[in-house]
């Protein structure tokens, strides 16, 4: 069985990103750049991920595909909420903030009509008691 190397498939990924051109394996109009600072280096992180318009809102999912903990992603900006965003060919400095309450319950039955494969990672997720954070991307102003 061939297994894949997650920092190089990233690395390639953020590569064709911003080069501008197709990204292989990917649809480029569903992804973003989340740059984090991780809680234990303090060094910016970078990672590809999909990300969904819910309106003037840019959310992403930290369903780590429904694995027992949540990515480290998400981990650095529960530690700092500064991030820097890369998406539609434009950059900013903004602030991620989880979505919580109505608010959450309300988009996640959104998002599992869009993206039904999310359902899955929800069940897997729960298995280990953990509810998978949905994460609002806002401009700094």
């Amino acid at each position: 069985m061939d297994t894949v190397d997650v920092q190089d498939t990233n690395r390639r990924v953020i590569e064709q990103f911003r080069a501008g051109g197709e990204v292989e394996g990917m649809h480029r109009e569903r992804l973003v750049l989340l740059t984090t600072t991780g809680r234990r280096t303090g060094k910016p992180r970078t990672v590809p991920m999909m990300y969904h318009r819910d309106g003037p809102r840019l959310l992403v999912v930290a369903s780590n595909i429904g694995a027992p903990r949540h990515p480290d992603w998400y981990l650095n900006l529960i530690a700092d909420s500064r991030v820097k965003v890369e998406v539609d060919g434009a950059t900013f400095d903004g602030e991620a903030l989880p979505l919580l309450g109505a608010d959450y319950v309300r988009t996640w039955g959104e998002l599992e009509e869009h993206y039904p494969f999310l359902a899955d990672h929800q069940a897997k997720a729960r298995e280990a008691k953990r509810v998978i954070p949905i994460v609002e991307l806002s401009e700094e102003d």
